[in-house]
């Protein structure tokens, strides 16, 4: 009999390409023959670990297409949102609708059984229905911040703010918790309802409500009454298989885990920390601070006397010193602080005896990554969705504390002059919190590590997410179109 095959289609962002990368080996691991859709440069993010799964004798493979380049305004071979300074990022979305022919031409060709299919690349359902194939998008992100998106855009609360104060503040409705967002914190596509990103946005929605299902990048326990209202309201099907990144890893994957981490000189330098003592700081790969914003961070991290590992992307660093730290900054908190430009080895640093908190922008894949360790956590958000996670870290989960609280803004800031800077004083403040034994600290530590307990047991066999995932893999073999529409399936 022939495999069932299976395609998946991710958008050029590290941050969703990993996951989905991911939750296709996990597909192959089942038997489903996997091919991830992806543009060279994106598929060089993933190539390792996909190769790596191959050799181990699961069906996955990438399958390339061309990145179009000069319709993004960018230069060749620079293909995904990591890999551009933030004014550039919006060129990389502008894409979505570009890549649609390259996509529409691969599905045809081979006629898989089935597409898994970013939520970004909302038309891939009109292929789908013409080809009579299952569709399932995906949210790599979760419930939570979906269904608070889903609710302002529904009811646009943010049109009550008086004058449209970019500072004004308003309830997002029919949530299960009292959620208050501020308008300038909003992502960009649901700040202006005229605006054509949001008719966008519409036909995902109207496209996600008629597909197959949807899969969502969490697990249910971390999130139980917002995955009931996301399931009951806004999809036919859903199901919760996340997090993506964190399923158990090969013993071969593992190994070479451990030997990249203890060969990083950061390893060696929390080696000779203390028990819970250090704050790992660290932004993700997409967005960058200027100069103005590291000075003030370097202060703020100095004065708050604890010890800390701070991470800076190579790309915050330029020939013109732009992006350059206080002089003198390094070697005054030599053997309490460390700075590191470029790679590290984020998991290690996260599970590491000596990390005791952690700042994080709260991209999703940083968010469980910091649960999976157990760390309380510190959040400074940039952008997109990032501010409406915010809300469920610190208020409802209660694992975190806000790094500041005056006016910001989700939309990315190329530099420091369009982004409110946080200041070295308050970063001080809310740093010099996190030291061991205090109650409050201790109090989120808990809670984080009870999280950390639920991510493990979800991705092990007969855990949620793996029944979840077992689900949708039967649901869709079991597909067959009738009249034009999609037949039932009992779940």
């Amino acid at each position: 009999m022939a495999p069932f095959r299976v395609f998946f289609t991710p958008f050029f962002v590290p941050s969703h390409t990993i996951p989905i990368a991911d939750l296709a080996c996990q597909f192959a691991a089942r038997g489903v023959d996997s091919t991830v859709v992806v543009t060279p440069g994106n598929g060089a993010v993933i190539q390792r670990s996909v190769d790596r799964a191959s050799r181990a004798g699961l069906p996955v493979r990438t399958l390339h297409y061309s990145f179009p380049s000069a319709e993004a305004g960018l230069p060749e071979g620079v293909e995904n949102a990591g890999a551009v300074l933030t004014g550039d990022v919006s060129k990389v979305y502008a894409t979505t609708d570009a890549v649609r022919g390259c996509h529409d031409r691969i599905f045809r060709e081979h006629r898989p059984d089935a597409v898994v299919a970013d939520f970004l690349f909302g038309w891939t359902i009109d292929t789908t229905r013409d080809l009579g194939i299952p569709l399932v998008f995906v949210h790599v992100i979760g419930a939570f911040p979906v269904m608070a998106m889903a609710r302002v855009y529904q009811h646009w609360p943010q049109a009550q703010v008086a004058g449209g104060d970019r500072n004004g503040r308003f309830v997002v409705p029919h949530l299960p918790d009292r959620v208050e967002m501020v308008r300038s914190e909003l992502p960009s596509n649901l700040m202006d309802r005229n605006a054509t990103h949001v008719e966008n946005l519409e036909k995902r929605i109207k496209a996600q409500r008629e597909c197959f299902g949807v899969i969502l990048n969490t697990f249910y326990e971390l999130e139980p009454a917002y995955c009931d209202l996301y399931r009951t309201m806004d999809c036919r099907r859903a199901w919760y298989v996340g997090p993506c990144t964190l399923w158990p890893k090969d013993g071969q994957e593992e190994e070479e885990a451990a030997t990249a981490a203890k060969g990083h000189h950061c390893v060696s330098w929390l080696d000779k920390q203390a028990t819970e003592s250090v704050v790992y700081v660290g932004f993700g790969s997409l967005l960058h601070f200027g100069k103005q914003q590291h000075w003030e961070m370097a202060w703020g991290l100095e004065a708050s006397g604890r010890p800390f590992l701070w991470v800076l992307k190579e790309s915050d660093f330029t020939g013109d010193g732009e992006g350059s730290l206080p002089e003198g900054f390094e070697e005054r908190v030599r053997g309490r602080g460390l700075v590191v430009r470029g790679w590290v080895p984020q998991a290690a640093i996260l599970h590491h005896r000596a990390t005791g908190a952690f700042v994080t922008h709260l991209g999703w894949n940083s968010l469980n990554e910091g649960l999976h360790a157990g760390l309380p956590m510190i959040t400074w958000p940039l952008a997109f969705e990032q501010f409406l996670t915010e809300r469920l870290v610190v208020d409802i989960l209660q694992v975190g504390v806000k790094m500041w609280d005056g006016f910001r803004s989700s939309v990315p800031a190329s530099d420091d002059a369009q982004r409110a800077l946080v200041s070295g004083e308050a970063i001080s403040r809310v740093v010099g919190q996190f030291s061991p034994g205090e109650k409050e600290v201790e109090g989120m530590r808990k809670r984080a590590k009870e999280y950390g307990a639920m991510i493990r047991a979800a991705v092990r066999e007969s855990g949620s997410s793996y029944r979840e995932l077992t689900d949708l893999i039967d649901g869709l073999k079991a597909y067959r179109p009738y009249g034009g529409r999609m037949a039932p399936i009992d779940r």
